[in-house]
């Protein structure tokens, strides 16, 4: 029986003994402490067994010595050693002062937990791995992917637990990604993850950049997928690929075209320090963007994005809203506040209308995210004319929206257990809730950022703290607030899902080489996945707070990276922000000063 590997903290309430790790160079070691004894233990044991024979040889000594001690010697004795003990008292104390002049942060749940959610991407990057990928059990994998196609597609992330590089969800996560670390690179750096974001975000962008010919002025086809998802006849570890995988590539797709747009320009403002990276970032987006617009903008007349088996765009015009608002943000190319602050574009993505999605921050609907971009102008900027009309209509919609996840709402349903049911009642509803938790809180210090005390939802005044109450309760519902007492994502608390959809997790690494149908046995065992997959988000339970801890049920145990995202975005804007919130400034850096034009004279004849 393959050893398991798994992490185990502690309860809901992790203290920092449960922390009590040695990290070396990334890596983490867990070790027994009886394996080890000091050597202040060993010397006092040895001590012990050699006293009688000690105690003998002093006593002889002493009958053999005859001290004569003249007092003034001793005083100059004593005065000497005072003066050099205060010495060495004096620089151990300047010393501590130097080196330690503040004491380690408090690790808090949100804190473990992050970290533990950045490691699941980790474990799902696909190609020749960096050396300090820091997943024991994942190797290089389908390093000839894409062959023959453009410089190849390398590189990228798995989608799930199946294997697939799918382009859509990856550039939604990239996206979500990049915007936590524009507004709280602060938290990121305090909790020791702003490197570690940012590598991850680096890797998603470079495998973006193979996706077409980044290096053109136009561009006529992407690809939408690398692989194929065969789970009823081949479970196999990624390392373990050895057979050609499908490259699907796509001609008419404004939907990822614009959502691919949007992270790479959203990068790019992550990585303007590395000027050479980030023109490079913002030429893709660019080209990406008028690919998917057909250079039409709100009168574009093309189709729509191919059928998929599991990510079907259901509409490109509130992508075309969000590609262009991070557009606009990553170059000042008033071009794009234009276009999406029209009115026929904004009435095309439906952002003024109602439906069951309305309000659902995902991978295929993109309405709340550019609302919530969209008032980030109005607050900050303050624009005024010509786009003051259009970008308030953008805030008291995102308004309502964050106010409908509130539990004075009638909007959304809730579980027993107080989960909030955004997708009503569907599958994998957890994704949706950590999107919903990220909006509130980032509405919430939008709000103390403006020195604005709360908002007036209906009837009923809200401070502003109670956006960022109803994320808390949602994000601890996940990590093990719940009736079942489980902790949605993996390898935090001491009960979390043992049997995650997830081939890699599901095969012990030391099996290199098998074929589709030996894997299956894997799938199909009673056992607990022999692999820990730290900081994984599951599918999540259902309606009724039940959850089935079931590898083949991938409803329940399959996480994402889309999903990760979510988790990701939301627990860094949770972390305390007694010092700092929000940062203001960084993500409209390229954008210039605004020269308010003067609004047309009023007809003739009219005052």
């Amino acid at each position: 029986m393959p050893e398991r590997s798994n992490l185990w903290g502690g309860t809901f309430d992790i203290t920092l003994e449960m922390e009590d790790q040695s990290i070396e160079n990334g890596h983490r070691h867990y070790y027994d402490r009886s394996a080890y004894q000091s050597p202040l233990e060993d010397e006092v044991k040895q001590g012990w067994l050699l006293r009688p024979a000690m105690d003998m040889e002093m006593r002889r000594k002493k009958k053999k010595r005859c001290f004569n001690i003249n007092p003034t010697v001793l005083i100059r004795t004593l005065v000497a050693v005072a003066v050099l003990a205060g010495f060495v008292a004096l620089v151990a104390f300047l010393a501590t002062r130097r080196h330690h002049h503040r004491p380690p942060p408090v690790q808090d749940n949100y804190t473990i937990a992050l970290q533990r959610a950045l490691m699941f991407f980790n474990a799902q990057r696909s190609g020749k791995l960096p050396a300090n990928n820091n997943v024991s059990w994942r190797g290089d994998s389908c390093l000839d992917d894409g062959n023959g196609y453009l410089n190849g597609l390398e590189g990228g992330y798995y989608d799930g637990g199946d294997t697939v590089k799918y382009s859509f969800p990856a550039s939604f996560a990239m996206t979500m990604l990049s915007w936590s670390v524009l507004e709280y690179s602060a938290k990121y750096e305090t909790a020791g993850e702003l490197n570690h974001v940012k590598d991850i975000i680096r890797w998603g962008t470079d495998y973006l950049l193979k996706t077409f010919n980044s290096s053109a002025d136009t561009i006529n086809k992407i690809v939408l997928q690398v692989g194929k998802n065969s789970s009823e006849n081949c479970w196999i570890r990624p390392e373990s690929i050895n057979y050609p995988r499908p490259v699907i590539p796509c001609s008419t797709c404004p939907a990822l075209a614009a959502e691919m747009a949007a992270a790479l320009a959203a990068a790019s403002i992550v990585f303007k320090d590395d000027l050479k990276y980030s023109k490079k970032l913002v030429h893709g987006a660019d080209i990406l963007f008028k690919f998917a617009t057909k250079g039409e903008g709100e009168r574009y007349a093309g189709g729509s994005d191919p059928p998929s088996n599991f990510y079907n765009s259901s509409g490109f015009w509130d992508e075309f809203v969000w590609g262009g608002a991070w557009m606009y943000c990553a170059t000042g190319n008033s071009s794009y506040i234009d276009l999406v602050t029209s009115p026929g574009l904004a009435k095309h993505a439906e952002a003024f209308w109602g439906g069951p999605d309305h309000g659902v921050l995902g991978w295929d609907n993109k309405h709340a995210g550019a609302q919530l971009l969209m008032s980030r102008l109005r607050m900050f900027l303050d624009f005024g004319y010509p786009y003051e009309e259009m970008l308030k209509n953008f805030h008291e919609q995102i308004s309502e929206i964050i106010c409908s996840y509130l539990p004075g709402s009638h909007n959304f349903k809730r579980t027993n257990g107080g989960l909030i049911e955004l997708n009503h009642g569907k599958p994998k509803p957890l994704q949706y809730v950590t999107n919903a938790a990220f909006l509130a809180t980032l509405y919430a210090d939008y709000l103390e950022a403006t020195l604005t005390p709360g908002w007036q939802c209906g009837a009923k005044f809200y401070p502003k703290d109670a956006f960022r109450d109803f994320a808390k309760t949602q994000i601890d519902y996940i990590l093990g607030r719940n009736q079942r007492h489980m902790s949605y994502v993996v390898g935090f608390s001491d009960h979390f899902p043992q049997y995650v959809h997830h081939k890699g997790a599901s095969i012990p690494g030391y099996i290199k080489h098998q074929s589709c149908q030996e894997g299956l046995r894997w799938k199909e065992s009673k056992k607990p996945n022999p692999n820990t997959i730290v900081g994984a988000m599951v599918g999540g339970p259902n309606k009724h707070d039940g959850f089935q801890d079931n590898r083949s049920n991938y409803n329940f145990t399959e996480p994402t990276i889309a999903g990760n995202a979510g988790l990701v975005a939301a627990l860094v804007a949770l972390l305390d922000g007694s010092t700092t919130g929000i940062d203001k400034n960084t993500m409209f850096y390229a954008i210039p000063p605004f020269s308010m034009p003067r609004p047309p004279p009023p007809p003739v004849g009219k005052p």
